[in-house]
This record gives C-alpha cells, structure tokens and sequence, in this order.
C-alpha cells in the first residue's frame, strides 16, 4: 500500500489543486487527506485510488463548513472590532489566478470535481460515479455542463453567445 500510496499523491495534488484553487489549500488538502487515509484503515473491498479522491473530497468538504463557520463569527460586529484587512495581500491574491483557474472557479463545486477527475485524472465515468456517489449519467451531463460552461468562459468576447 505504500508503494502504491507513494505513486497516487501526484495526481491526488492535482486533484486538491483543482478543487480549492490555491496551491497553500491544495498542499493543506494534501495533508489532511494523506493524514486520514493512514490513520484509518481502508475498506477490505474498497479500490485504494478511488478511496483516496473520496476521502480527499470529503476533507475538502469538511473544509469548506469550518470556513463558513469561521467567516460567520467573524463577520459579527463584536467579534471583529479592531480588526484589519490587508488590501495588498488581498489584492496579490487576486491577481495571481490566471483566466483558466477563474473560470474553473466560476463552475459548481460539483462540475469541477467532475472536470478535474475525468480531464485531469483521467479517471471513466464510472469510476467518477463511484468516487462520488453518483449515477454515470449524472457525471455525464454535469461534466456536459461544465465543458459548455467553461467554453463559454473562455471564449473571445465576440464570440459568446450569452451576455
């Protein structure tokens, strides 16, 4: 399982990448999937890949609670009294995206998993399906959807059919 473990954490960075956009969240993502998958022990009849993007997905989404939960508390008036926001960093932050990623962005949580699993994976529909708890047929048209939603992104301003 090492070997094998060793062999996946590229392309399970890629897919933390994809998901949270950042590569500090990434790496993060990273961790705390690597950390999990060798504190628990994998299913007898369960795939270790397929387990590895379930366990990373379910993390980011873990993830993804706590931070609404923190920018609630934080956007209540007695709590963030005194606080500053540093518009450098902010605006750093921002610039670094590249149209790509913006875009990318702009999809469903749930079509960009599904583009980054079976386009940058690689992975079938069906083992998408099964990493997600999904129908093929979802995982088809969400990742329809996402390919229409991303060319239109992406295309020249001329050319895009919707406002």
């Amino acid at each position: 399982m090492h070997q094998e473990m060793t062999e996946l954490l590229p392309r399970l960075r890629r897919f933390a990448y994809s998901v949270t956009g950042s590569m500090p969240d990434a790496d993060d993502l990273l961790q705390n999937t690597v950390e999990r998958l060798l504190a628990r022990e994998m299913p007898g009849d369960a795939d270790l890949t397929k387990w590895a993007f379930r366990v990373c997905r379910n993390v980011w989404i873990d993830e993804c609670r706590a931070r609404k939960v923190r920018r609630e508390a934080a956007e209540r008036p007695e709590l963030s009294d005194g606080q500053v926001v540093d518009g450098e960093q902010q605006t750093a932050r921002e610039i670094e995206w590249s149209r790509v990623d913006a875009a990318m962005a702009r999809l469903p949580e749930d079509q960009r998993q599904i583009i980054s699993l079976v386009a940058i994976q690689g992975f079938s529909y069906q083992a998408v399906a099964e990493i997600l708890s999904v129908r093929k047929g979802t995982v088809m048209s969400r990742l329809a959807r996402a390919r229409v939603a991303l060319s239109e992104a992406l295309a020249p301003v001329t050319m895009r059919t919707r406002p």
